[in-house]
């Protein structure tokens, strides 16, 4: 009969065939089964995964997540053990409430990226690859994991494309980019290889010695900037976020559809196709979660029942 080690890495590999990229479920799942070796455990039990889910340093929306990865690697297990246990979805029940997003003006969107230009000033990359890469991911809506993705050969400058390659469900999609985007990311180009003629990655946005930026630096920097520019307190949960920049696009789109007097709900898949997302219903969350929206939407609604245009 198979290890827990070698189930894994079946699953792990069957679920990177759909689409799957199962980063953190690697790394979880591998303290599991880890976790289950020290313990003398050759099959998942209830018990056992309780135990790992809810350790004392983990805190409450966490162990229903850990509980609910060993619950699906469980269910695959049981159909060639037939002692595996799967873990009941009411045993750690949390339900997921999404962030309203910070809806940023033009103004503070720019503020940030002028402020994040300045920071670092002995070391010459930094200002350079923060601001562009803020800039870029405003009016693109790119998420941040594929910015730092981006690598020099997906840049069309002549068509003004990026290819994204490395996106969620592992879907390559193009984003068209306007010229004064372009010329923004040619002048941040010609700043790095001025600095790194040798570059060290393939990596569009570099960091120190020209290496790739990592998220958490980027989200780190972002939230040190939006402190110095009082948009948010240190320690506080409330104000900007890195990813806010994405969803700026996104409403800033949806608000200009409705002042035009466009019809919303026909472009939203134009819209959902963009911004790489899944479904279109991924996009009407806007419509709920930002009240400028909302009332734009009701007003349209209440034209419309009273026979108006």
């Amino acid at each position: 009969m198979k290890s827990l080690k070698l189930h894994l890495e079946d699953y792990l590999r069957l679920r990177r065939q759909l689409g799957y990229k199962m980063a953190e479920a690697e790394f979880l799942l591998g303290s599991f089964v880890c976790f289950a070796e020290q313990n003398g455990a050759s099959h998942i039990s209830t018990k056992l995964a309780l135990r790992w889910a809810v350790r004392p340093h983990i805190q409450r929306p966490q162990r229903a997540a850990r509980l609910g990865m060993v619950r699906r690697f469980a269910t695959y297990v049981s159909a060639y053990d037939a002692r595996t246990e799967v873990p009941a979805q009411k045993l750690l029940p949390y339900r997921f409430s999404r962030r309203d997003p910070w809806h940023c003006t033009e103004s503070e969107v720019l503020r940030l990226i002028q402020e994040a230009e300045q920071i670092a000033p002995a070391d010459p990359i930094k200002g350079p690859t923060l601001g562009t890469l803020m800039g870029l991911l405003a009016i693109t809506g790119m998420r941040v994991s594929e910015a730092l993705a981006l690598e020099r050969e997906a840049v069309d400058w002549k068509q003004g494309l990026l290819t994204l390659r490395r996106t969620k469900g592992n879907k390559a999609r193009l984003v068209p980019l306007h010229p004064s985007a372009v010329q923004a990311l040619r002048r941040y180009a010609s700043i790095r290889d001025e600095i790194y003629p040798k570059p060290a990655h393939p990596s569009f946005f570099v960091w120190e010695e020209g290496g790739r930026l990592t998220y958490n630096t980027v989200n780190r920097w972002f939230l040190l900037v939006a402190c110095q520019l009082s948009l948010r307190r240190p320690g506080d949960r409330r104000g900007p976020r890195i990813h806010d920049l994405r969803h700026y696009f996104a409403i800033r789109a949806l608000l200009n559809w409705y002042r035009a007097g466009a019809d919303v709900e026909a472009r939203l898949p134009e819209l959902a196709t963009y911004l790489g997302h899944v479904h279109a219903r991924e996009s009407y969350w806007y419509l709920s979660a930002v009240p400028e929206l909302l009332q734009l939407a009701t007003r349209r609604w209440e034209r419309a029942r009273k026979g108006g245009k």
